[in-house]
């Protein structure tokens, strides 16, 4: 399958029809899912906007990079709910390669649950949130900062009470997102985190120049409705990746979960092989993120195992990477491992997209859902 090349950052339309960038006037007045197909086609603007800032002089990325670096954190702790939980994920693995620190997610209820007070100095905590709202993440933050740790948050929003409750605040440029389901305040998330890491750690921040381009071709890409339609009425659906790409899979779970009310369960492609590759057979397909790099080169055993059940299985990888899908959400070739995970993810919000509108549900208000979730 031949890889788009378009890089233009225009409004598309998708399978679905109408168009992809139009801003909503009012949400819920143009047809399911219209909110969340406008902020999938804004991502390649909103990275525009990202680099254009954190590439200036004097940028906010900059500052904190050389204050961190200062500090020398002895260790890092991350925190973070729901999708952006996965953002907080690829840190984790974006720190421990290029920085070579110890590095976590911290259990949050320890702190607002249980009261433990543990001694952080010499810890970088980095709280990441889209909303900036949760209250245990707020006291979790605050509670971090009085033990002694070094304290970050990763919002949309610089007002909101987790960045006033962290020294130090980082914005991620997204702009108001108005669908439940997020898709570019993750992007967004990772773009922004990659920046400030790679800064940190004294790299070139010059790679990331081409991440625009890459999501209008990711947006833009025209297999998605084939995909879309094969497993419409699916109700168990399976994901897995390695190293860099396993946020991608656990986050395309957690949207079909809450768009398309699917049971969607996402493994590290060495975990699935410790068991749950029991469960997968013709009938529940498996949708497998593979990178160009070394996480890619380890999943390859596992794909091998699963062709040997008879999985259906669609790759979410370039062209030339584990070709003998069934099917396949097609990504731009060249992209570095680390970054790639910025652009993986949108062929899944896509398909995400186009199988709740075919269900005839609406993605931009999943049941049960708000905006903010607040949790303690």
């Amino acid at each position: 399958m031949s890889t788009p090349t378009s890089t233009a950052t225009s409004c598309p339309t998708d399978a679905l029809g109408g168009p992809l960038g139009d801003p909503p006037a009012v949400p819920g007045t143009a047809g399911p899912g219209y909110l969340v197909r406008s902020e999938i086609a804004e991502q390649p603007a909103v990275a525009e906007r990202i680099l254009t800032t954190a590439t200036a002089a004097g940028s906010e990325v900059t500052r904190l990079a050389a204050l961190i670096r200062e500090a020398a954190p002895r260790a890092v702790l991350l925190t973070a709910r729901g999708t952006s939980d996965h953002a907080a994920l690829y840190a984790k693995y974006l720190i421990e390669v290029a920085l070579g620190l110890p590095c976590g997610l911290s259990s949050t209820s320890t702190l607002t649950v249980y009261d433990a007070a543990p001694d952080l100095r010499g810890v970088l905590w980095i709280s990441i949130s889209q909303s900036g709202g949760s209250p245990d993440l707020v006291e979790s933050t605050a509670v971090a900062r009085r033990a002694g740790a070094m304290t970050l948050a990763v919002t949309n929003d610089p007002a909101s009470p987790l960045a006033l409750a962290a020294e130090h605040h980082l914005d991620v440029h997204a702009g108001p997102e108005l669908a439940v389901a997020a898709t570019k305040s993750y992007t967004a998330q990772l773009l922004t985190l990659w920046l400030l890491v790679t800064s940190w750690c004294g790299g070139d921040l010059a790679p990331a120049s081409a991440v625009p381009g890459w999501l209008a071709q990711a947006v833009d890409a025209p297999d998605v409705g084939e995909v879309a339609a094969r497993y419409r009425f699916v109700d168990r659906v399976v994901l897995t990746a390695r190293g860099y790409s396993y946020p991608t899979a656990r986050e395309g779970a957690l949207k079909l979960m809450e768009t398309s009310y699917l049971s969607a369960q996402a493994f590290s492609a060495a975990d699935l092989m410790h068991g749950p590759l029991a469960m997968v057979d013709a009938d529940r397909p498996v949708i497998a993120v593979v990178a160009q790099g070394r996480g890619g080169e380890a999943v390859a055993p596992v794909l091998e195992a699963l062709r040997e059940r008879g999985a259906d299985m669609c790759a979410v990888a370039p062209a030339g990477v584990a070709e003998d899908a069934t099917v396949r959400l097609g990504l731009p070739s060249g992209m570095a491992e680390d970054l790639a995970p910025v652009v993986q993810i949108v062929p899944l919000q896509r398909l995400v997209l186009e199988m709740a509108v075919a269900r005839g549900l609406d993605p931009d208000a999943p049941r049960g859902l708000r905006k903010v979730t607040e949790t303690w």
